[in-house]
């Protein structure tokens, strides 16, 4: 009889337009949130469902009430839907969304003695700093552990306890380091063994900071020295050896520099007309993400208001261009795949009126 009473509400009301749909269990809990272009044609679907098993036909006998919301676009329908799930994770829902899948992200972990890591995606964490997004993630970390070599970052697990040279209460240590084989080897400085002072290792962590950042290229030097030197002694096994090290970290240093360019270019106010003119919504976008939407303006009050609001969007200068804050991170890629698949979406955007400051510092 519920689904019964669900399927006969949706005959009767709901349409075929934009909107973002949820179904609640019986003790209020909403365990899924959808989103479709064609409200009433997506959801009589799950009342079509042929087997059980089906995630439409489980989902539906949990659920006791099922409420949808009609929005004037697509665009915004997406943009509904990725908000509601992060604001209310919903069991059945996916927390990765869709396009995270097939990108990396190089994340910033925090503590004492940073070091990078690949992730794909931000999964739950909303909290860290993020660069990306990349394709590859097997040659994004085998560029990554040439930066860490060169520099002598680490990359042992997250949470491998810190022991600086600098810090007063140190306990004497064994000569050997083990578990440390890259310290061993020459190629981690050894936060964790007392063999360097913190300052020092956050001078490093910082230089890598900066070539990806685009702002020298130091770590290359001493990889250009090495091939010259072993090209003078007619090891050319090792001279290519660091050749192919260059170019994997050139190649790094490319790729940052492309993620800086996109996310710069997602930066734009973006009007979709609605049926009415009332309906128009127009979007301020600044680094892929929305920071806000509102009504199109249609008087010169309203358009000076909007550009006001542009300006305070622009004021805060970005230090890293070619970071994203963990809680940016899916909204990011659902723009960046909104305008790749509807290119022609593109040409409703509009620079800003207003000159963007400087953001790299």
């Amino acid at each position: 009889m519920r689904i019964d009473n669900m399927l006969a509400l949706v005959k009767d009301q709901a349409r075929d337009v934009p909107g973002v749909y949820r179904m609640t269990s019986p003790d209020g809990e909403v365990i899924y949130v959808g989103k479709s272009k064609a409200l009433r044609t997506r959801l009589l679907s799950y009342f079509r469902a042929q087997y059980p098993r089906d995630k439409g036909a489980r989902i539906l006998r949990e659920a006791a009430t099922l409420e949808w919301e009609p929005l004037p676009s697509e665009f915004a329908a997406l943009l509904r839907e990725l908000r509601l799930i992060k604001m209310l994770r919903p069991r059945y829902n996916v927390m990765m969304k869709r396009d995270a899948r097939y990108h990396a992200f190089v994340r910033v972990s925090r503590g004492p003695a940073p070091r990078f890591h690949v992730v794909r995606g931000a999964g739950t964490d909303e909290t860290g700093t993020y660069y990306g997004p990349f394709r590859g993630a097997i040659q994004l970390e085998e560029a990554l552990r040439e930066l860490n070599d060169v520099l002598g970052l680490r990359d042992c697990r997250l949470d491998q306890p810190m022991v600086f040279a600098d810090q007063p209460d140190l306990l004497p240590l064994p000569s050997r380091t083990p578990g440390c084989i890259r310290h061993e080897i020459g190629k981690c400085l050894g936060p964790c063994v007392g063999a360097v002072r913190e300052d020092e290792y956050l001078s490093r962590f910082r230089a890598a900071k900066e070539f990806l950042e685009g702002r020298h290229d130091a770590p290359l030097a001493p990889l250009r020295e090495a091939m010259e030197a072993s090209s003078e002694a007619l090891d050319f096994e090792r001279a290519a050896m660091m050749r192919d090290k260059i170019r994997r970290l050139e190649s790094l240093q490319e790729q940052f520099g492309r993620i800086r360019f996109a996310l710069e270019s997602l930066s734009f106010t973006y009007t979709i007309p609605g049926a009415k003119d009332e309906d128009s919504r127009t979007y301020v976008v600044r680094r892929g993400r929305v920071r806000h939407e509102g009504p199109t303006p249609r008087t010169a009050a309203e358009r000076h208001a909007l550009d006001q609001r542009i300006a305070e969007i622009l004021a805060p200068s970005e230090r890293a261009p070619a970071t994203v804050p963990g809680h940016e991170v899916d909204e990011v890629l659902l723009v960046a795949a909104w305008f790749k698949k509807h290119p022609k979406e593109l040409k409703r955007t509009e620079p800003f009126a207003l000159e963007e400051p400087a953001r790299i510092a």
